[in-house]
């Protein structure tokens, strides 16, 4: 789903590329032995070049097998059956594990893991990995058990993170669900587009946002997309959320249901809405959340016009019918199965396990944080997922998937997970 993720989304980047200069930038040669009579020979300093240390972004690490039972545990997913009267999730994490094996035996994956730099990390053995670990899931009976026998079987690559230490950004994305209207009248008056057919011929540097759809995103028959609108909202915002989601289930005016998915984009960089609020002091850092943001706006609804053209980048769309979600790997993604990582870097479609901090509703309606091990796929990407020390986790459709989307953000560890060899 190349959604770009989060308003606020921090700008995080590593160099993979790290000279590492030596005191002695030169060295001398040896030195001529003197010849009696002979002309003098003139003494030089012979270039010694200097290697770059190749930064990889995996690092196999001990993690050990002799934990106390426990949540503190790294590989403890007691989600999978379920606790506190909630059923587990056994069956979506199998079928998650169903789509990357799907994925892996396509061509783009074969291309994909030809030259990935963690030379142990192949395709077979990410296949063999995860078939392993679905009779694991199938056969254990308890987060203990399976716990116990992942660390048992498996090696453990942790992501070196944003500082070279594994410290990984966490945020979340979800499938919002609109209200639109397959044709424009006078109250749904905000486009999404289609991709236009002849756009692998537009020349570079791409028309920005604001020549696209105008200030106030009422450009209209002037636009160069006219006639290639594919739903109207109400509210300009909704339109530009999907966007940044990079698809949307959609309930008609007609009392039809459909869905949208990402079809392709122009090409500018990812600009952080949230970001350009807090550097123009509209607000503050502290709390400065998804929900925080679509409040400024719904209360400041002219700023939308300086704000969201901010974002040069225009996403194109395709009608879905009300299927799932798909990730940049084209298979469904999984509500909490699921994850986007930087596919330059990170091995698509493998198991991976994360250990964070994520927001989860109360008896008493209220969203309360808890520390979890969850085993994922990576199975997405997004423009605003750069660099070793991302994750963005899928949380699912919907209201409560939106809430808790909005207001994850913290620290955590990626690990993948590979069979031992």
């Amino acid at each position: 789903m190349r959604k770009t993720l989060a308003l606020v989304s921090l700008s995080l980047g590593i160099a993979f590329v790290n000279p590492v200069w030596s005191v002695f930038a030169q060295v001398p040669g040896l030195l001529p032995l003197p010849i009696p009579g002979a002309p003098e020979v003139s003494l030089q300093r012979q270039q010694i070049p200097i290697q770059p240390q190749v930064l990889l972004p995996l690092t196999l690490v001990n993690v050990g097998t002799d934990c106390t039972p426990g949540y503190h545990c790294l590989g403890w997913d007691e989600q999978i059956w379920g606790e506190k009267g909630n059923s587990g999730d056994r069956e979506a994490l199998l079928a998650s594990i169903d789509n990357s094996l799907r994925y892996l035996t396509t061509d783009k994956a074969m291309a994909a893991y030809q030259n990935y730099p963690v030379k142990e990390i192949t395709l077979d053995r990410v296949r063999s990995s995860l078939l392993r670990f679905r009779q694991l899931v199938i056969d254990s009976t308890s987060p203990a058990q399976l716990q116990a026998a992942v660390s048992r079987e498996f090696a453990f690559y942790r992501s070196v993170g944003n500082d070279g230490r594994g410290k990984v950004k966490f945020t979340a994305y979800y499938e919002p669900v609109y209200t639109a209207s397959r044709v424009r009248t006078s109250q749904y008056k905000y486009p999404i587009y289609r991709i236009p057919p002849d756009f692998n011929r537009w020349a570079k540097p791409h028309p920005r946002r604001i020549d696209l759809e105008g200030k106030d995103g009422l450009l209209g028959n002037k636009s160069r997309l006219h006639g290639l609108e594919l739903f109207w909202f109400r509210d300009r915002l909704d339109a530009y959320l999907i966007e940044i989601q990079g698809s949307a289930q959609l309930k008609l005016t007609d009392g039809t249901t459909t869905s949208v998915g990402f079809a392709g984009g122009t090409d500018y960089p990812w600009t952080s809405i949230g970001r350009e609020l807090l550097k123009d002091g509209k607000v503050s850092a502290k709390g400065l959340t998804l929900p925080s943001v679509v409040r400024y706006f719904q209360q400041h609804p002219n700023e939308m016009n300086i704000y969201l053209p901010r974002w040069k980048r225009l996403i194109f769309f395709g009608e879905t019918n009300g299927g799932a979600a798909m990730g940049s790997i084209r298979v469904p993604v999984t509500p909490e199965r699921s994850i986007a990582t930087d596919k330059s870097l990170m091995p698509p479609g493998a198991l991976a396990l994360v250990n964070t901090s994520l927001p989860y509703l109360t008896g008493s309606r209220n969203l309360e944080y808890r520390t979890v091990n969850r085993f994922v796929l990576d199975q997405d990407t997004g423009s605003a997922i750069k660099g070793p020390g991302r994750v963005d986790y899928y949380m699912g459709s919907g209201k409560l998937a939106g809430d808790r989307a909005g207001v994850t953000g913290g620290d955590g560890e990626l690990y993948y997970l590979l069979l031992k060899e």
